[in-house]
């Protein structure tokens, strides 16, 4: 039996337009995708106040029960919402959108995440439009369609970096005409697939939306596993952190595991940039220490961003391709963890390239304390969503006063499978933690210190580790 999609269309044109043919396209393709049995909800700007009032009534009655929104949309007759009353769109108008008043963004919010969604659909995704607020605010598989092969929308141009971050979100393009795909290219690089607007567009849509679903990952796990693990008492774990075998980090392996316990960790991963002797020297104390020690490397790739392998044995080079560095994290029977993505203040592989790796992804890291902008986690989350990828947290310490800002609540576990299957059913946990403090603490112990009080300052450190090691093991 065919999968049946739970799919919004959203056009920047008032619905009343009859005569634009983007409307038109959008309603002949939503009436035949809800007539083959998909579930159908189209977003658009109004230009009648009763149409507006309606489908906000809508809106507010659908909040505890979202899935009211797309009552009987499978049925040939898609849903209509209403977003929000447009004004002064000239009759007939394709190329012109008009500015967004301030409520339809709201609107489109609410709507998007009050029903549950495999795709939004954006038409003429330019800013600002109805079509750019619901790409800001999915959490859907994101298909874009441009329809238009004139250089039109100033304003577009303008705004070209706002527009080219939202575009970074579409997991796959659409062009009316080569015309339309060669501007697009021009001005917004990417892979652009041909669709027309006349018949036969709902079947090639079908198979595009097929397509992009096929990368999900599957969500079933395993229950058996799932059933014994959940036997196993609860640890935190801290999954990315560095020590002194990190070029940026003065953190002692002594001092890190000496944290960690103090801090109540029960797994720590340690990921030091392009090395693992530092992990491996941890595991190999790991047990004195009474914390479970996860052998890691932050590997910088040639240009496509950071990943790190976890649960692996040997160094792996930096300066590798992205796929290669998979690759070999893979050939060591390890894990492929995405720290930091999107965070534009970290070397990170952009969107296209984790779309090329989706398939090798074993977790993302969704929370990040060190990333500055809150938006970076924000984008993680949503990206991990769409794709049901397991999320992973870390603290990202290169300081031992920052180790368990951010910890995940999981079952004990034992191994690479047995570590897949708790993070999928683990919590993340976050602490209040000043970012300023612990990176001017990175600063002043590698930076801002010579190399001789850098040296003096690592043996106080392991000094007072080892007295107070010393201590407990007298009492």
């Amino acid at each position: 039996m065919p999968v049946r999609f739970s799919i919004a269309h959203v056009t920047p044109y008032p619905w009343e337009d009859e005569d634009n043919e983007v409307n038109r396209h959008v309603a002949r393709v939503s009436a035949e995708l809800s007539g083959s049995g998909h579930r159908v909800l189209v977003l658009a700007p109004s230009r009648s106040q009763e149409r507006v009032r309606e489908s906000r009534r809508a809106l507010r009655g659908a909040r505890s029960r979202g899935h009211s929104l797309l009552a009987r949309s499978d049925r040939g007759t898609p849903s209509v919402i209403a977003v929000g009353e447009v004004l002064d769109v000239p009759s007939g108008a394709r190329r012109r959108v008009p500015a967004l008043p301030i409520d339809v963004a709201r609107t489109v919010e609410e709507a998007l995440t009050t029903v549950e969604l495999d795709f939004v659909h954006v038409h003429e995704p330019f800013a600002p439009s109805t079509s750019n607020a619901a790409l800001r605010h999915s959490r859907a598989l994101n298909i874009g369609s441009f329809h238009s092969s004139s250089e039109r929308l100033l304003s577009t141009l303008l705004a070209r970096r706002f527009v080219e971050t939202f575009f970074g979100r579409l997991d796959a393009r659409t062009a009316s005409s080569e015309a339309t795909a060669d501007l697009m290219r021009r001005h917004f690089g990417g892979e652009y697939e041909l669709l027309g607007d006349g018949d036969g567009a709902s079947g090639a849509l079908e198979r595009i939306y097929a397509a992009v679903a096929a990368r999900r990952h599957s969500t079933g796990g395993d229950p058996a596993l799932r059933r014994r693990l959940a036997a196993r008492p609860l640890i935190d774990v801290d999954l990315h952190m560095h020590t002194d075998h990190s070029h940026d980090c003065a953190t002692p392996v002594e001092v890190l595991l000496a944290s960690a316990r103090t801090q109540g960790l029960g797994a720590i991963a340690i990921t030091d940039h392009n090395e693992i002797s530092g992990a491996l020297e941890a595991r190999a104390h790991a047990a004195e220490a009474g914390v479970k020690v996860i052998v890691g490397e932050e590997v910088k790739t040639s240009g496509q961003g950071e990943v790190i392998g976890l649960f692996i044995e040997e160094k792996i080079p930096r300066g590798l391709s992205l796929q290669e560095t998979v690759a070999e994290i893979k050939r060591q029977g390890g894990l492929v963890y995405v720290p930091h993505p999107f965070d534009r203040m970290h070397a990170v592989p952009d969107y296209e390239h984790v779309l090329g790796i989706l398939d090798q992804v074993d977790a993302i890291e969704v929370f990040n304390p060190r990333v500055a902008i809150g938006a970076f986690n924000e984008e993680a989350v949503r990206f991990a969503a769409k794709y049901r990828i397991i999320a992973g947290a870390g603290s990202d310490s290169h300081v031992a006063q920052g180790l368990g800002s951010v910890r995940i609540r999981m079952n004990d576990f034992d191994g690479p499978r047995e570590f897949l299957q708790s993070l999928a059913d683990a919590d993340i946990v976050t602490r209040p933690s000043s970012l300023l403090y612990v990176q001017a603490l990175k600063f002043l112990q590698t930076r801002a210190t010579p190399p001789s009080a850098q040296r003096a300052s690592r043996a106080r450190k392991l000094k007072r580790v080892r007295r107070s090691s010393s201590g407990r093991a007298r009492n």
